[in-house]
């Protein structure tokens, strides 16, 4: 029998990258993206969804989803970085977009597969190493991911026979790092965190979607041994 696998935000970056790596290997993969993900060879099945639209979720989950009864892995990828801006200059709608998507899109969804009778194994949600570094101009993002490290601890008391955990991927390649690495949107002399995105572009400790996901894929098992709602950086991971 297929492995199964349901990934969101899988249009692009690093859920393209997931999405690409369990095709692979043989999984089912259920993606749920804005756009969609094609071109990519094997057991794909796609749903169109803005996940902000709380109403709309969980009519594309269960028809995504239907007839399914096992998911071996679920990973809660989608989000937005937002504006990088001092806290003083975020407005609440800023903010309340940035939650929309960051943090309460993935309550609508846990909701949805708590309720849903399937049985999964593993939920991976995409955290970030800014929900704990507080750097800069980092504002509405940083509190998001601050708050979906909280929501996995709390969601993991609820879910008794599924492992939970956040998960901060590390530094990627994606169309975040175009936006922070540009000169013209982002200043480093105000916003000094982002030296060291630049530094690392195009090197080794930046990898490209498709190596991140595989680091992610390898590092399934090893997550599981954490107790459920951990938050940990694949970067630490193996290290004392």
């Amino acid at each position: 029998m297929s492995r199964t696998v349901l990934i969101t935000g899988n249009s692009s970056g690093l859920g393209r990258g997931l999405t690409g790596i369990y095709l692979e290997r043989g999984w089912e993969v259920y993606g749920v993206s804005r756009r969609g993900c094609s071109g990519l060879p094997g057991k794909l099945k796609d749903i169109h969804c803005d996940l902000t639209d709380f109403e709309a979720v969980p009519v594309a989950m269960e028809t995504l989803l239907m007839g399914i009864g096992h998911l071996d892995a679920v990973y809660l990828n989608a989000g937005i970085l937002g504006r990088m801006q001092d806290m003083h200059e975020s407005s609440l709608e800023e903010i309340r977009q940035v939650m929309d998507a960051n943090v309460w899109s993935n309550k609508v969804l846990l909701d949805w597969l708590l309720g849903s009778g399937i049985r999964i194994d593993q939920i991976v949600l995409i955290s970030s190493g800014a929900a704990v570094n507080g750097n800069r101009g980092w504002g509405a993002y940083s509190i998001s991911k601050a708050a979906l490290n909280m929501l996995t601890q709390l969601y993991a008391h609820e879910f008794p026979h599924t492992h939970l955990c956040a998960l901060a991927p590390g530094l990627i390649d994606t169309a975040m790092q175009d936006v922070l690495c540009d000169p013209q949107q982002v200043d480093e002399s105000r916003f000094p965190s982002v030296a060291r995105l630049r530094a690392a572009r195009h090197t080794p400790d930046m990898p490209q979607p498709g190596e991140a996901a595989e680091l992610i894929a390898n590092a399934l098992a090893e997550l599981k041994q954490l107790p459920s709602g951990s938050f940990v950086d694949i970067r630490t991971m193996g290290k004392s």
